[in-house]
């Protein structure tokens, strides 16, 4: 039996999980299909997912297809949450698309669909509300042609739209448009044509099932969730247009995480997906960040010192203590979990999300020509918020709680100020803060409030820059010598260390110390901000060997250790960082937006006082497209003012593009969590107390 791991995407309110719930009722999972409105979903478990009628987490689903078992995945629609969406395209083998037949391709359905066609993720567009008053599928494949791609195949047509007596017609034989689409990548198809005059409808549903499974082309599904008409076309199309998973079971284990819950008794829960292999309860597996998104960089090269990137942690290994397959609707014990399988695995319990469990999936051959799984697809989170409990005896255990919520969306960037003694977390948008607000009153009882939301942005060195300071001179109280130089780098090329000291020259677990402090050091810039886009040199080193009295045993005050290296790294790298100076970047938004043409007047002056600058506007008919880029901080006010400056007829489509230099006014920044190593003096009253301690 094949497997077929299949993502539902859409837009929010597009109907993606009335379409689970039909295709779980179509195939026999459930007897009933839930309602969205009443909060019955199979795969909207949370309590708030309930009540907002809206997907926040993904939820997995299993079902049965004639010889195909189909792990089915929901994910969110709305924006806020579209880090939940990035982690599951990383497992999927094929992805539906719904659109509605009412409101048609909308900007989170472009920014997905975007997606899918990067990442070559084969994908099956359903046209969803065709009872609905208002669909107009005509409409929508014109729209889906102009702005997600021409390489569509409507695989019928709709008949009695906006009507409960709604149905699909499917094509059952030859049509002139699918043989153009099919024919633009396979020239054998267009001479048997010309030839003879016809080509037959079997070859044609071959060589659609061969470019839909090398993401070419895109058949088009027309349907109603709510009524069931066109879903049995749609599972048919699942069933012979989607590859099934790549793997063999009896390969080295590669897979990924992609999901991380706590069960009952607080245990944590990994959802992975397998890549090849089999993993079996009692086995040792080692996991970790085998490509970390935030260091580009290859850390192979001749002369570094190698390490696990900007999360830290490396690879790590656990025992699976018990282990549960997706099979006929939901999760089963069972012994194992195979290539091409959706398994939870127990007893992991240092495991993340986004983690390579075994080899990277590029290491094994099927997938040596695929992308990395672990890279990010979608943009970081732009805006932060200072969470504040509502009893000042609680902050404590606030801050577990975020811990806990940080391990299952590691987005949300924990950063915890002592001094100040505030928590602050990343957001993608309002909503989250709703969420996150439910989440730790409804799971750990906690009441909280939070501050204005303020824009995340980014400092890049100007120049290049370097410090050094030496063993038992110039004052300083570490047993270490540390030299740095900071270098620029291209814009998206991370952070990224070497040495140009000999890695003999003194005990490996130094260097790595300056390394991952070096990295660590380099989230708070000059400015406050995280440092990005860098190459950091090791240029000097040194310590102070083991020393020991006799009969005394080792002497700490004689000898370097580890705290040595911490202490002094992040003064260097300051010093260095003052030097090459360092700007600040704020993100950049790009945008659509198409309004009427005779509001252009009010628009521009009021996107202009916004800081948006339009590069390209055009007029079709009645209205104007103008597409350029905001500031990400202006976005929310710009949403808030479109429907007044149009009339309400005004569609804004905006999503993270760049980081651009801050230009105008004073540069901001941010309050430091650290010891603060610009201010020597201070940094050194706290931090000296420790290494002596």
């Amino acid at each position: 039996m094949h497997s077929l791991n299949l993502g539902i995407l859409a837009h929010v309110d597009a109907g993606k999980t009335s379409l689970t719930e039909r295709l779980l009722h179509t195939v026999g999972i459930i007897d009933e299909i839930g309602s969205v409105d009443d909060g019955s979903t199979q795969t909207d478990s949370l309590a708030l997912e309930r009540q907002r009628g809206i997907t926040i987490k993904s939820a997995v689903v299993s079902f049965e297809i004639d010889d195909v078992t189909v792990n089915l995945i929901d994910t969110p629609g709305h924006p806020d949450f579209i880090a939940e969406v990035e982690r599951v395209l990383s497992v999927l083998d094929g992805a539906v698309l719904v659109i509605s037949a009412v409101e048609g391709v909308q900007a989170q359905t472009r920014v997905l669909m975007r997606t899918l066609r990067r990442l070559r993720i084969p994908t099956l567009v359903f046209v969803n509300k065709i009872d609905r008053r208002g669909a107009d599928t005509d409409r929508v494949l014109r729209g889906v042609a102009e702005r997600l791609t021409p390489a569509i195949v409507p695989m019928g047509t709709a008949r009695g739209l906006g009507t409960r007596d709604a149905r699909t017609v499917p094509h059952a034989g030859f049509t002139t448009g699918m043989l153009d689409v099919l024919s633009a990548h396979d020239d054998d198809l267009l001479t048997s044509y010309v030839e003879d005059g016809t080509v037959p409808y079997t070859r044609l549903r071959a060589a659609l099932a061969e470019q839909t499974g090398r993401s070419l082309v895109h058949p088009v599904f027309f349907g109603s969730a709510m009524t069931g008409a066109g879903v049995d076309a749609l599972v048919s199309g699942i069933r012979e247009l989607l590859p099934a998973a790549a793997g063999h079971p009896a390969g080295p284990v590669s897979g990924t995480v992609f999901k991380v819950e706590r069960g009952p008794a607080g245990e944590k829960i990994a959802y992975a997906r397998l890549f090849s292999g089999t993993v079996r309860t009692r086995d040792v597996l080692t996991f970790g960040d085998f490509s970390d998104p935030g260091d580009t960089g290859d850390s192979g090269d001749s002369g570094d010192a190698g390490g696990d990137g900007g999360r830290g942690g490396g690879r790590r290994q656990g025992k699976v203590t018990a282990v549960s397959v997706f099979e006929r609707g939901a999760a089963r014990p069972r012994t194992s979990v195979a290539a091409g399988r959706i398994g939870k695995l127990w007893g992991l319990g240092d495991i993340r999300i986004g983690d390579t469990v075994g080899v990277p999936r590029e290491h094994v051959e099927e997938f040596s020509h695929t992308r990395p799984a672990g890279r990010h697809h979608f943009s970081p989170p732009t805006l932060e918020t200072v969470v504040d409990p509502a009893r000042p005896t609680d902050r404590g255990a606030l801050h577990t709680a975020l811990t806990q919520l940080a391990e299952q969306d590691p987005l949300i960037d924990l950063r915890h100020d002592p001094v100040r003694r505030e928590i602050s977390v990343s957001l993608y948008g309002e909503v989250q803060k709703e969420v996150v607000q439910a989440t730790l009153a409804d799971e750990f009882g906690l009441d909280v409030g939070f501050r204005e939301t303020t824009t995340i942005c980014v400092e890049r060195p100007a120049g290049s820059g370097e410090a050094v300071e030496f063993n038992g001179k110039d004052a300083n109280p570490f047993l270490a010598t540390v030299g740095l130089r900071v270098d620029p780098a291209p814009a998206g090329a991370g952070v990224r260390f070497r040495l140009e000291v000999e890695l003999g020259g003194m005990p490996y677990a130094f260097f790595k110390a300056v390394e991952d402090t070096v990295r660590e050091a380099l989230g708070q810039g000059i400015h406050g901000w995280q440092v990005t886009d860098c190459t950091v040199t090791m240029t000097h080193s040194g310590y102070s060997p083991r020393q020991s009295h006799a009969h005394q045993g080792f002497d700490k005050s004689m000898s370097s250790t580890g705290a040595d290296f911490r202490g002094l790294t992040p003064l260097v790298l300051m010093a260095a960082l003052r030097q090459a100076g360092t700007r600040v970047y704020e993100p950049m938004h790009r945008f659509r937006l198409e309004a009427p043409a005779d509001t252009l007047g009010a628009l521009l002056p009021a996107l202009a006082a916004l800081r948006a600058v339009p590069r390209t506007t055009r007029t079709h008919g009645t209205a104007c497209v103008l597409e350029g880029a905001v500031p990400a901080a202006r976005v929310h006010e710009l949403e808030q003012r479109l429907p007044g400056l149009t009339s309400g007829e005004g569609e804004l489509e905006a999503a993270f593009d760049h980081y651009a230099p801050v230009g105008r006014g004073a540069v901001p920044e941010r309050p430091r969590t650290d010891h603060n190593p610009l201010n020597r003096k201070e940094y050194l009253l706290n931090v000296t107390r420790r290494v002596g301690g």
